[in-house]
């Protein structure tokens, strides 16, 4: 029991695969290839606007959940796959989702906190920006 509430199991490399994994492949698989498949569907297109069209914002938004979130799931230019998903799920929680963080957008917030941990701490030495950067 001492050996498992001791420090030296503590593994932020582990820790950080794991979050990139699950953070960018959850969002990639449930909400970026959705709104791809909207975005190609020659359906009539309503989506938060941003100011750009709703069909540029849909195309911004399946850039970040979807390409930026694989990026993030391989660790492959994870600290600009991390700042696109973070403006990405900025825009969601406080504009789209902006009357009801904590209701509808509360998702979309779990998301933002996530991609700014792995902004500020980097991929990990389990990723490809590890392996593509090695000296």
């Amino acid at each position: 029991m001492k050996k498992f509430l001791s420090t030296r199991l503590y593994a932020p490399d582990l820790s950080l695969l794991l979050l990139r994994l699950s953070f960018g492949g959850l969002m990639a698989v449930n909400h970026g290839w959705g709104k791809l498949g909207k975005l190609t569907s020659g359906a009539d297109i309503k989506f938060f606007d941003i100011g750009i069209g709703a069909e540029a914002s849909l195309a911004l938004a399946v850039l970040g959940e979807l390409v930026c979130a694989a990026l993030l799931a391989a660790g492959l230019f994870t600290r600009f796959a991390a700042a696109a998903l973070v403006i990405t799920m900025a825009v969601a929680v406080f504009g789209a989702h902006g009357d009801d963080v904590f209701g509808d957008g509360e998702h979309a917030l779990m998301f933002l906190i996530g991609y700014l941990v792995i902004l500020i701490t980097g991929p990990g030495k389990y990723s490809a920006d590890k392996g593509i950067l090695k000296k």
